[in-house]
């Protein structure tokens, strides 16, 4: 199908386009430019989508679940919340596993290695998130501790973008770690620290083998301190790292969201949700692996108060950086866009507005609510517009 949008605000991210116009052929993007330079051709389907804005489809690198799903329990979840994610302008992302047993891993590699079920339309997985086992016991968060093991090249004999594994986090201090570093990095795997008490040196160690990404910054690691700066400081001093964190004003206070994008900006700063099953549920107990988690209309915590995940959308972090931060809208768009698509190694054809890419989409309101997603050219989301 050729589908013709016009009349929109488009953010590429890098640029901004008043009254433009897309093209899409065969699920990609085959020509931006101002509506009265591209007309829409004979046969094409036309989208009017005058007064909103149109960006590049979401991407989501962290999410272990959602509507009651939880992916390490039960992985062949993964596509059926993937439908309910357009909703919040996702249209691709990577489900998570944490630590479990490794056969959740293998189940959900084959999961995301067997392509889309007939007849399906949603978000696309691009790969898991491995999220353990390879932790710090002292900063587990909501990690069961009987599954925590020490790396080890035997555990990740077959992980590789190719067989469904596209990021690992891990604590780079633990012994062995630096060989599963450098083994993963070589095969294209995005390496990340994460629920670590790594030092300066130790997270600095593990950059130098291989580390590109931090998980959820501030969060599961040692604070960051004037004399011990520790992973924290190593992840934010490190040009080469992109870095993930959840903007919902829980897990990172406001003041500390503002002062990390003021060092980082939009070419290294990354949100993510880090969703658990309680997404789109409302208040109530849900699972999130092994443990079950208590939701109010903000938060997930475990019975001890340590916070499990959370219940935020890619679309509400938005809208949260802007309010924290100040920044532009085309600067908070590319933390989910254009960034995370680089830092899997994906931007030439994901993440931006441009020809060639394929054709993920979403029309936002003024307000940067979701009105209508695409992804590879499908409409799969519509809000009613009043």
């Amino acid at each position: 199908m050729v589908r013709y949008i016009h009349g929109a605000t488009c953010y590429t991210p890098e640029t901004t386009l008043e009254n433009a116009a897309v093209l899409i052929d065969g699920g990609r993007i085959t020509a931006v430019d101002a509506a009265h330079a591209l007309p829409c051709p004979a046969g094409a389907e036309a989208l009017d989508a005058t007064g909103l804005i149109l960006a590049p489809g979401f991407i989501d690198l962290q999410c272990n679940g959602g509507f009651g799903d939880d992916f390490t329990a039960d992985p062949t979840t993964i596509w059926r919340v993937a439908a309910q994610l357009p909703r919040f302008g996702v249209t691709s992302f990577l489900p998570t596993i944490i630590t479990a047993p490794p056969a959740q891993a293998a189940l959900g590699q084959q999961v995301v290695t067997a392509g889309r079920p007939a007849g399906f339309r949603g978000a696309e997985p691009l790969g898991l998130h491995v999220e353990g086992p390879f932790l710090n016991l002292h900063k587990k968060g909501a990690h069961n501790p009987a599954y925590l093991r020490p790396p080890s090249l035997e555990a990740i004999a077959d992980w590789a973008p190719a067989t469904g594994v596209r990021l690992v986090s891990l604590a780079p201090e633990l012994p062995g770690a630096l060989a599963v570093i450098r083994a993963l990095a070589a095969r294209g795997v995005l390496v990340s620290a994460a629920h670590s008490m790594a030092t300066f040196d130790e997270a600095i160690a593990g950059l130098n083998a291989g580390i590109r990404y931090g998980t959820h910054l501030l969060n599961a690691m040692p604070a960051l301190g004037h004399r011990d700066p520790g992973l924290p400081g190593a992840l934010l001093a490190a040009d080469r790292v992109t870095v993930g964190i959840i903007v919902d004003g829980i897990h990172v206070h406001p003041a500390l969201v503002k002062l990390v994008w003021r060092m980082l900006g939009p070419a290294r700063l990354n949100l993510v949700t880090d969703a658990m099953a309680a997404l789109g549920m409302g208040p109530g107990v849900h699972p999130l692996g092994d443990f079950e988690v208590t939701v109010d209309e903000s938060q997930a915590r475990l019975a001890d108060g340590t916070l499990a995940g959370s219940i935020l959308t890619l679309d509400q972090a938005l809208r949260n950086l802007i309010a924290f931060t100040g920044c532009t809208l085309a600067e908070a768009l590319a933390t989910i866009t254009a960034t995370p698509a680089k830092a899997l190694g994906l931007d030439h054809e994901r993440g931006r507005v441009a020809p060639g890419c394929v054709a993920d989409l979403v029309l936002l309101t003024p307000d940067l609510r979701v009105q209508t997603t695409l992804i590879a050219g499908e409409l799969v989301h519509a809000a009613s517009r009043d």
